[in-house]
């Protein structure tokens, strides 16, 4: 029998014996894949459980600081009132009652674990309302001008002992709170020990199956390895020359933009103090010699008046770059602010109608400036090239992402040809792509532009707001020339 023959057959019993051990082999994995899902299916869940509990019992304990923490303001509030019978005192009054109402909603004693934990939250409720009870005698006792029984009422100290009573239930509240998340902590790690038990198991049956099902294939494996040995090491090079590549490209873009908010921020710092300080000394200058300046001297007078315009001009140029630079508003009023702001300082200077709608959104610094730019450029772009006579500007705010939408009405171009020097559409891609979101430009000659931009929320920040109630929305309108801009919603 030829060389080729036996090889042959020797492939061919190889495969034979492959094929019955490899049946063996996935009987055994697929039997150890059942158990092990199984396992980790309920670990899985009483962890869910119990990091479920650890979240509500830290919602609670959020409420109840809150509570006192508003209930120490109600009292000052009566007080002052009392005291003085300002009824502005009472409008922080009823705030915090508002507060506190909301804030026992969350403190439910049915919801609560142990028999203790629920009867200190119905004690700490009843204090409360009692402590409430008492602040609202001393107030309408105030209103109708009974001196003498706001003070007979004073110095019994029931508002002092009412309000001891309550620091003393909710600290023991605390106490309890802080025992069952301890009592759950306790549990997690010890599903996480089982469960790591399972994974060493779960690894060890992989490895046996592995090392069974290697032994029958690594002969019948070993000659289509070598055939292919030279391609595949060639192709892995070149992938993993792009990836790195790629990798490479990727951080040295987001480096850049790092780098260019960087520099702009310390451009920013160096015009607010080196130019702003030339700029006010000068000002200041100016002024002593207008001072000293006979009234007779209209000429020089009228020379340093319009010495004092153009610094004026220049201050204000100043301030002007410095935001475009790195909007201090964003840091100061928050996001619904600054965008409020720049889409009516865009009004003014386009002369355009600009419409916002804006919704309150919670995100980390980065997200926040990385929306402020991508409507700063859209603005520019639209003031730029789009002959628009309306833009639209909206902030959505969704369960776990962000949606930011710029539109106009102007004469719009072709989104499937845009052409390569777009420097700007290509930055704000970037930016929106590396923070792991997505950038739509829809547009079409004659239709107008509109370009949205999505951001992905944390889902610990997603669910902390899905209890939030109450979270207003922004609409305005800015037509230019537009009045000073108040913002309604700066505490988004």
């Amino acid at each position: 029998m030829s060389p080729v023959a036996l090889a042959r057959r020797a492939a061919d019993s190889l495969r034979q014996r492959t094929r019955k051990h490899g049946r063996l082999t996935l009987v055994i994995a697929f039997a150890c894949a059942a158990v092990m899902l199984m396992f980790y299916e309920g670990t899985f869940a009483r962890l869910v459980t119990a990091l479920t509990d650890i979240r509500g019992a830290h919602a609670v304990r959020a409420a109840l600081d809150h509570a006192l923490r508003e209930l120490a303001i109600a009292e000052s509030a009566q007080r002052g009132f009392v005291m003085t019978g300002d009824k502005a005192y009472l409008k922080p009054y009823e705030s915090s009652r508002k507060l506190i109402n909301q804030e026992l909603e969350l403190i439910e004693p049915a919801d609560m674990e142990g028999a203790e934990a629920r009867q200190l939250a119905r004690a700490f409720a009843k204090t409360v309302v009692q402590k409430f009870s008492e602040m609202d005698l001393t107030i309408r006792l105030r209103e109708e001008g009974k001196v003498e029984a706001v003070n007979f009422v004073v110095t019994t100290n029931v508002g002092l002992d009412q309000m001891a009573q309550a620091n003393a239930l909710a600290q023991a509240l605390l106490g309890e709170i802080d025992r069952q998340v301890t009592d759950r902590r306790e549990n997690i790690g010890r599903l996480v020990a089982i469960a790591r038990v399972g994974v060493a198991a779960g690894v060890f049956a992989a490895l046996l199956a592995l090392v069974l099902y290697s032994r029958q294939t690594r002969e019948l494996q070993r000659a289509e390895e070598d055939k292919h040995h030279a391609l595949e090491a060639e192709r892995d090079a070149l992938e993993s020359q792009v990836r790195e590549r790629t990798a490479r490209l990727t951080e040295l873009a987001t480096h850049l933009q790092q780098a260019v908010e960087e520099e702009r921020a310390h451009l920013a710092r160096e015009l607010h103090d080196e130019l702003g300080a030339l700029l006010t000394a000068a000002k200041l200058d100016v002024a002593r010699l207008r001072s000293r300046l006979p009234a007779d001297a209209t000429d020089q007078l009228e020379r340093l008046k319009h010495l004092t315009d153009t610094l004026n001009q220049g201050i204000a140029l100043k301030r002007r770059i410095i935001e475009d630079l790195r909007p201090s508003s964003l840091s100061n009023l928050g996001l619904v602010a600054s965008l409020e702001i720049l889409s009516r300082e865009f009004a003014d200077r386009a002369n355009l109608e600009v419409d916002v709608a804006l919704e309150s959104v919670s995100l980390a610094e980065a997200g926040e400036l990385t929306i402020y730019r991508v409507v700063q450029e859209a603005l520019t772009n639209i003031g730029k090239y789009a002959q628009a006579s309306k833009v639209t500007v909206s902030l959505k705010n969704y369960v776990y992402h962000v949606e930011v939408s710029v539109f106009d009405d102007g004469k719009g171009f072709d989104a499937t040809a845009l052409p390569q020097a777009s420097h700007g559409l290509v930055g704000m891609r970037h930016r929106i792509e590396a923070s792991g979101g997505r950038l739509d430009i829809n547009s079409s000659p004659g239709r107008g532009t509109r370009i949205t931009a999505t951001i992905p929320r944390a889902q610990a920040m997603a669910q902390q707001d899905i209890q939030k109630a109450g979270d207003g929305m922004s609409e305005k309108t800015y037509n230019a020339p537009a009045a000073p801009l108040t913002p309604a919603n700066a505490a988004g």
